[in-house]
């Protein structure tokens, strides 16, 4: 397979496991990196490394995109495709904002009148709303009941914006009263089956290990309201396997952590290695903030030209609107991107090596953390992890698992078959 580099190939560790399992050599061209099986131990551990700063990348990315949206929300503006009764514009401080849509609001606004009659159904209104031509805003097909239920519990329609979790003031203007919205809310309330399940334990391995007997899950229970502890749920069969208290468990998972365990020496010679990784990646990101910088003062200068064509009587006042009004749009996307991209930099190699450096040290504060925190850390770093005859047995996911090959306990790496020592070196740099 050709490709041009390590993040046009894959996007998560999935994709990394997946293709991996295909057994195929992998062409790296603008790195200059062959992989195959045939790679040696160095090659593909910073592969591995490659792969994970990627993801991270991608991650961060996204993260800091929900944090510009979250900042959109605060200031009372719908971050996003406007909801059905609405549309995008472009708003006089130069960000995309809503109005009401002249077609679809009044629908919107008949819907909720219809609905605080209470002579309605769910269904019943679904179905008169799409006589009355109400159409998806994104795919212009009709409209299902779930989408129309979603509409009518929607704070947006009264003047609020309800974005991760938290409730703001919108500046857009409200299709319907608060007294209709709340009239709605309290009919379908009514209406619907209350919920009367309580907020189930968390604990710390549950859906993290199967039996080594009969793969099934190994489930949790509490005991006495204050010991744990873990047995196979027998759904297949009943099991041999003994319950197993949580703290023992606990042991035996921090145990197989410190097989991941490598001395300072070692490690910083890792870190090098990350760094010369990221080497191309922020050359890469640094052209393309030039380019995003350049394209932005391109059209800063074409909406300058323009407003120019305007006043001296070249263009017509409705070309300058709409043409200002796209550029605009075009201009406020690429700074967008461009302050994604330098927020993003700081943190991607220290992302690398921190993760290696928890997963190094995962043995000394696994039995410290939290259920939540002994979770994250174990999805993390664990691809498969079984129990059986009171014995725990793990596979780790790369690539943690080639942090695990040149730990101090490793044995010592063979050359591949038909190969010599010469063509197997340590991978670590001389």
């Amino acid at each position: 397979m050709l490709v041009e580099k390590v993040d046009r190939l894959y996007r998560n560790m999935t994709d990394y496991l997946e293709i991996e399992n295909l057994d195929i050599e992998i062409h790296l061209v603008k790195e200059g990196v062959v992989i195959s099986k045939e790679s040696k131990y160095s090659e593909k551990f910073i592969h591995g490394i490659k792969v994970l700063i990627a993801k991270n990348y991608v991650d961060n990315l996204s993260e800091k995109t929900k944090k510009g949206l979250l900042e959109k929300a605060s200031q009372g503006i719908w971050p996003t495709h406007a909801p059905t009764g609405y549309i995008n514009v472009l708003g006089s401080a130069g960000k995309r904002i809503i109005i009401p849509d002249p077609e679809a609001a009044p629908l919107v606004i008949r819907l909720f009148e219809w609905m605080e009659t209470g002579e309605y159904s769910l269904a019943e209104v679904t179905e008169k709303i799409r006589n009355a031509g109400l159409r998806s805003k994104l795919t212009k097909q009709i409209v299902g009941r779930s989408s129309i239920h979603h509409m009518l519990r929607n704070p947006i329609y009264i003047g609020r914006i309800e974005w991760r979790g938290e409730s703001f003031r919108g500046v857009h203007q409200p299709l319907v009263s608060s007294q209709t919205w709340n009239n709605v809310q309290e009919l379908l309330d009514r209406r619907s089956v209350k919920n009367t399940h309580g907020d189930q334990l968390r604990f710390a391995f549950t859906g993290l290990i199967t039996c080594g007997h009969c793969g099934c899950a190994v489930v949790a229970q509490m005991q006495k309201k204050r010991y744990v502890y873990y047995h196979c749920s027998g759904f297949r069969q009943k099991c041999p396997e003994k319950y197993v208290r949580e703290e023992a468990l606990t042991e035996a998972i921090a145990q197989q952590l410190a097989r991941l365990q490598v001395d300072d020496e070692i490690f910083s010679l890792i870190e090098r290695a990350i760094v010369d990784a990221q080497c191309d990646k922020d050359k890469e990101r640094n052209e393309e903030i030039m380019r995003l910088k350049a394209e932005a003062d391109r059209l800063q200068v074409r909406i300058d030209k323009l407003y120019v064509d305007h006043l001296e009587g070249r263009i017509p006042a409705d070309m300058y609107d709409r043409l200002a009004s796209e550029w605009r749009g075009e201009r406020m996307q690429s700074l967008e991107r461009l302050e994604g991209f330098r927020e993003v930099d700081n943190a991607l190699i220290g992302d690398g090596i921190e993760l290696l450096d928890l997963a190094r040290k995962a043995h000394r504060t696994f039995v410290l953390q939290s259920p939540s925190d002994k979770i994250s850390v174990l999805k993390l770093l664990l691809s498969n992890c079984t129990w059986a005859n009171g014995e725990l047995t793990v596979e780790f996911r790369e690539p943690f698992a080639m942090l695990e090959k040149i730990s101090p306990g490793a044995p010592a790496l063979s050359a591949p078959s038909g190969g010599s020592e010469a063509e197997c070196p340590n991978w670590l740099p001389e």
